[in-house]
C-alpha cells in the first residue's frame, strides 16, 4: 500500500485543471504577518488562511491549489483565496447526533481525471443513527456533488451520539480504509459480528476488500479488518512503506497510536491505559495476551482528532514522524520514529495557540493544514519561517 502524506494518495501527476469558484459567503485573507512560533527542529510560521468556518471537520487540497472542508454540522465547502463558498449542492442526508455531522473527506486516487471523492458521516436509520461512506462526483465548477451514492453503512444503529470514528485512508489499490468507534457501548469492539469498535476496509464501491480476515467466514463481518478500538478518529498510511497507522481516543487516559493488522484485536474495552471515566480499572490491565499493545499512548489524555505521516519536502527534518492532531490539549504532537517504527520521542507544538485542532494533513508542498474544531473555526497553514540572524 501506498498514500499520500498523511492520510490520503498523491494526485498531482499533470497539469492541475482549473475549477470555478463558488460563490464567497465570508472573505478572510490569508495573514498578511504569518506568527512565528519555535520548534525543536525549525522555526514555524502559522497564518490563517480562511476563518469562519463553523466546527470544521477534514480537509482536502484539490489540484488548482484550493480547498474543500466538511462542516461538522452538514455543510461541504470550498475555500480558496481566503474565500469561503456557499455550501455545496448533493451532500448526502447528514444526521447531527452528538458527536456526529459531515464527517472526513478523502479524494479517490484518480481525482484528477476522475473527480470522483468519499464522505465519512452520521446516517439515521432504524434504531438511531450509525457512520456511512458516500462516494460523489464533485462537479466542473466546484459547486455540487453529483451521483452521490452511499456506499457502506455500519450495521447496528443506536441512539447514543458518540464515537463514530470516520477518518479514511486511501490504499494504493484505490481502496478505503476507515474506523467507527464503539459508539459508546464498550463490549460492541469485542464482537466481530459488529462493525462497531473495528477498523474497516472496503472497495471504492463499498464491497469488502478480498484481503480482509473474515472474507468469506461465518466468524466475522466480511468488511472488518480489525477489532478492539474505542474511537479511531485518525487514520494513515505511510507512503514510505504502506504502514497502516490510527490514532484513538481512549478514556481517561490511555489515547493511543495503533498499527492495525489484519485480524488483530487492540484490547478495547478489556485492557488499556488509563482509567476507565468511572476511575475503574480494565478488566485486564494494560496488556494481555491475545491483545495488541500500543505502539504509543498518553495519560492523561490528549484526544487525538487525526494523524498524519510526514513525507514532505519542507520539513525534511520530520522525515517519517507522525503528526497527530490533539482536541483537549490543544495541540500538536509530533512523534519521532526510529527506522523500525519505534516512536521514540515526542515533541508538543502549539500549545494552547490556536483551540481544539481537529485535522491535520500535510499539503503536497509539504506544509501542514490544520481545522480548529470552533463556532468560528479556521483553516491554518504551518510553513518554515525565514531563518533570521
Amino acid at each position: 500500500m501506498q498514500a499520500r502524506q498523511g492520510r490520503r494518495i498523491g494526485i498531482w501527476g499533470g497539469a492541475a485543471f482549473a475549477l470555478v469558484a463558488a460563490l464567497p459567503l465570508s472573505f478572510a485573507p490569508a495573514s498578511a504577518e504569518p506568527r512565528i512560533i519555535p520548534s525543536k527542529k525549525a522555526p514555524l510560521a502559522v497564518e490563517t488562511v480562511a476563518s469562519g468556518l463553523n466546527h470544521p471537520w477534514s480537509v482536502e487540497v484539490l489540484p488548482d491549489g484550493s480547498y474543500l472542508v466538511s462542516e461538522k454540522g452538514g455543510a461541504l465547502r470550498r475555500v480558496q483565496s481566503g474565500k469561503v463558498s456557499t455550501p455545496i449542492s448533493g451532500v448526502p442526508d447528514v444526521a447531527t447526533n452528538g458527536q456526529g455531522g459531515l464527517l472526513d473527506i478523502a479524494l479517490a486516487r484518480d481525482f484528477e481525471t476522475s473527480r470522483i471523492l468519499f464522505l465519512t458521516y452520521s446516517a439515521r436509520g432504524d434504531g438511531g443513527t450509525g457512520t456511512a461512506v458516500a462516494r460523489a462526483r464533485l462537479s466542473e465548477d466546484a459547486t455540487r456533488l453529483e451521483d452521490t451514492t452511499r456506499i457502506f453503512q455500519m450495521n447496528r444503529l443506536t441512539t447514543r451520539g458518540q464515537h463514530f470514528g470516520a477518518r479514511i485512508a486511501i490504499a494504493g489499490d484505490g481502496s478505503l480504509f476507515f474506523g467507527i468507534g464503539d459508539r459508546g457501548e464498550g463490549e460492541r469492539a469485542q464482537d466481530p459480528r459488529d462493525h462497531a469498535g473495528a477498523i474497516l476496509h472496503i472497495n471504492p464501491d463499498g464491497t469488502p476488500h478480498a484481503d480482509n480476515p473474515f472474507l468469506g467466514s461465518s466468524d466475522g463481518l466480511a468488511e472488518i479488518w480489525s477489532k478492539g478500538h474505542r474511537n479511531p478518529q485518525g487514520i494513515a498510511i505511510d507512503p514510505r512503506d504502506g504502514t497502516l497507522l490510527t490514532a484513538e481516543h481512549g478514556a481517561r487516559g490511555g489515547d493511543e497510536i495503533n498499527n492495525p493488522r489484519p485480524g488483530h484485536n487492540y484490547g478495547w474495552p478489556r485492557i488499556s491505559y488509563g482509567r476507565h471515566y468511572s476511575g475503574a480499572e480494565f478488566e485486564l490491565g494494560s496488556t494481555s495476551k491475545g491483545y495488541e499493545p500500543p505502539l504509543y499512548y498518553w495519560d492523561p489524555s490528549i484526544a487525538p482528532g487525526a494523524i498524519a505521516v510526514y513525507r514532505g519536502a519542507m520539513f525534511p527534518e520530520w522525515d517519517g514522524n507522525l503528526i497527530v492532531a490533539a482536541l483537549a490539549y490543544q495541540l500538536v504532537a509530533r512523534l519521532e520514529r526510529d527506522e523500525n517504527g519505534a516512536i521514540l520521542s515526542e515533541e508538543r507544538m502549539f500549545d494552547g495557540e490556536f483551540g481544539r485542532i481537529r485535522d491535520i494533513v500535510v499539503a503536497p508542498d509539504g506544509a501542514l493544514l490544520l481545522l480548529t474544531d470552533e463556532d468560528d473555526g479556521a483553516l491554518l497553514r504551518v510553513s518554515r519561517a525565514a531563518a533570521t540572524d
